[in-house]
């Protein structure tokens, strides 16, 4: 079964509970399933009441290598004491394999919802993002991927052009859109960016609070210019993005230098994420649990937005890139 066909429905909870019982860890609630769709994520309680997450990862989307990467990156972050969710290390070790399935655990972070308009929550996040990527820096990923336009940009555009999504009334307009936002990220795009190991993925869903940040799932972790982890916590209009920005990297430069000139990415980071997204869900449509999860996405309207959206993407690309004030 390839990548783009397979799908979780021999993951049953029979299955998930003697998968747990081989790494010593005996479930007595049920398993409530938590908001992922690339892998499978299940929050539940073991016979001494400590809540954990298990998270079965879905085959052949990363390796074995990359998976473990993933973990130690984890690990490094949690004795560096940055707040992250780092998967427990059992049998000496913290990847795990039952039936075919790879999973790992972790303790369950309880915490709210972090505030993306409050200042002082967003300085504190400024502040473990320069812990993050001061770690981060020691040494790249060696089997994880890293952001570049081929994953991000024409090797999606290729799967769409080939995928039955696009209804015809727009498809002219939709792929020569698509090509000139995608010729305007390859002018903009440097040969050469400064990559360290990243989060990836760090929008604040993926930031929970509870006396302070906690960072979860680096699922998506791979090497990349810093600025991929600051801009998905900018929004709203021009001069509240500018704020934002100068509230963050106040904390950031604390711990760690951040280069200026990585500003000029954040509309081609956003225009990669726009394309790659549209991929993504392509691809996985065979995945049962991706139609009920994003009925709009077959809808013609949705893709009538998107029209929209890579003209209102284009224009972002000729707008004077943010900057910032120092004031350390």
């Amino acid at each position: 079964m390839t990548q783009a066909t397979f799908h979780f429905d021999a993951l049953t909870p029979d299955l998930m509970w003697y998968a747990l019982e081989s790494i010593g860890i005996r479930a007595e609630s049920g398993f409530l399933p938590l908001n992922s769709y690339e892998n499978r994520v299940y929050q539940f309680t073991d016979e001494s009441r400590q809540r954990y997450v298990v998270k079965f990862y879905r085959p052949e989307r990363w390796t074995t290598e990359q998976i473990e990467e993933e973990h130690q990156f984890g690990q490094e972050l949690a004795e560096s004491e940055v707040p992250v969710s780092a998967p427990i290390i059992l049998q000496n070790k913290t990847l795990h394999t039952y039936q075919g399935y790879r999973f790992a655990l972790f303790l369950s972070e309880g915490g709210r919802q972090f505030e993306i308009d409050n200042v002082e929550q967003l300085e504190w996040v400024g502040r473990f993002m320069g812990r993050i990527h001061q770690v981060g820096a020691k040494q790249p990923f060696m089997h994880r991927p890293t952001i570049t336009l081929d994953e991000y940009l024409y090797q999606p555009q290729q799967l769409l052009e080939h995928s039955t999504f696009i209804p015809s009334h727009i498809e002219k307009a939709f792929f020569s859109d698509l090509t000139v936002l995608i010729d305007g990220i390859k002018e903009t795009w440097p040969e050469q960016t400064n990559n360290i190991r990243l989060h990836g993925d760090c929008h604040p869903g993926n930031i929970l609070w509870r006396d302070g940040p906690i960072f979860v799932d680096l699922d998506d972790a791979r090497n990349g210019p810093a600025i991929q982890d600051l801009w998905m916590l900018l929004h709203g209009d021009r001069a509240e993005r500018l704020t934002q920005l100068d509230t963050i990297l106040e904390g950031y430069q604390e711990f760690c230098d951040f280069n200026p000139s990585e500003l000029k990415l954040i509309e081609p980071l956003r225009g990669l994420r726009m394309v790659h997204y549209m991929a993504w869900l392509a691809k996985r449509w065979q995945d049962p649990a991706f139609p009920v999860a994003f009925p709009w996405f077959n809808d013609p309207k949705y893709w009538e937005g998107q029209v929209l959206a890579l003209k209102e993407q284009i224009s972002a690309l000729e707008e004077t890139p943010l900057s910032f004030m120092p004031q350390w």
